[in-house]
Order: C-alpha cells, then sequence, then structure tokens
C-alpha cells in the first residue's frame, strides 16, 4: 500500500514539492552562509518526493542553534513552503482518493516549518 500512496504522490504532488525545496536549498548554497539551511532543505526534498514508509523525529543533541535557525528559516523560506503544502493539502481533500495525500501534505507543515534539529527515519 505505502508503495502505490508514494507512486501517486510523487506524480500528482511529489515532484513539484521536491522542487520547491530544491530550490530553496540552491538558493541556500548560492549565499554560502545559509548552507545548514540548504543541506536540510535538500533533506526535506527527498523526504517530498517518497514520504510513505518514512517519519520526521527531533534528532537527539539539537538545541538552541536549531531553534534559532529554525526562526530564520520560517522567515525566508518556511512560510512560503508551509503555505504551499496547506493549499495542496486542502486541493488533495477535495477528492476521496487524494485524503491521504492530503493528510501527509498536513503532516509536512511542521518539518516545512522547523527543518534544523530533524531527522528522517523509516518505519518499520
Amino acid at each position: 500500500m505505502r508503495f502505490i500512496l508514494n507512486m501517486i504522490w510523487l506524480v500528482l504532488v511529489g515532484l513539484w514539492m521536491a522542487i520547491g525545496y530544491a530550490v530553496a536549498g540552491l538558493l541556500c548554497y548560492i549565499l554560502i552562509i545559509t548552507i545548514p539551511w540548504g543541506i536540510a532543505s535538500f533533506r526535506i526534498a527527498n523526504y517530498a518526493l517518497w514520504p510513505f514508509g518514512r517519519e520526521v523525529v527531533d534528532k537527539p543533541g539539537a538545541g538552541t542553534g536549531s531553534d534559532v535557525g529554525n526562526a530564520i528559516w520560517i522567515i525566508f523560506a518556511g512560510l512560503w513552503l508551509a503555505i504551499s503544502h496547506i493549499v495542496t493539502g486542502i486541493t488533495l481533500c477535495v477528492t476521496i482518493i487524494g485524503i491521504p495525500l492530503g493528510v501527509a501534505n498536513f503532516k509536512m507543515v511542521k518539518i516545512s516549518l522547523n527543518p534544523l534539529g530533524k531527522e528522517i527515519v523509516k518505519v518499520p
């Protein structure tokens, strides 16, 4: 079932969301000082391509630096990415088949706002 959901996700949403995160990551790499946000953005882009069967957990040892970095991220990129997840999630929930994809989109809002100090792990 995860494979089928991931394939539908990839076609309808995943590719576009991953491109959005990749663009944000490239901009962060161009500015050099924001490379840590670029790394997090590419990690989320990978997650946005294939989310079912994986989940986001807090990284042990992430502290105040992650919180400060997340506050900066929200201002420059996180808010726009979160809005795109919310709009896409609402759009997907219009159809019965799209409801699980919409719910997955809503779950991704949290990581789009706070990417630093998070880790993506496989669900058993």
